[in-house]
């Protein structure tokens, strides 16, 4: 893996953080770094699905693999809402004093 594979990788996940943070309103984690992240995971993962789809996997810097880290960066922040959002209600309510 070259040096300029793994920047022009990173700029993919921080476009596709950023277009999916866009297109998924509400309270997402972190900034800068985080949307990096998201785009990064997220495209793997979309590169995965794909790939099991028969759509075939993440080739090279286009826009067809553009949409993959999109559409897979959107999953991403969609499950994390899901998880995030079960563990939110637990431990924050106050306890009734009996005196």
């Amino acid at each position: 893996m070259s040096l300029s594979f793994l920047v022009a990788m990173l700029l993919l996940g921080l476009i596709a953080g950023a277009v999916a943070k866009l297109l998924v309103p509400g309270n997402d984690p972190g900034g800068l770094f985080m949307t990096m992240v998201i785009g990064v995971v997220g495209a793997f993962l979309g590169g995965f699905l794909a790939d099991a789809l028969g759509f075939g996997g993440l080739t090279g810097f286009d826009f067809r693999t553009f949409v993959i880290a999109v559409i897979g960066s959107v999953l991403l922040l969609l499950i994390y809402r899901a998880v995030e959002g079960r563990g939110r209600g637990r431990g924050r309510r106050r306890r009734r004093r009996l005196i």
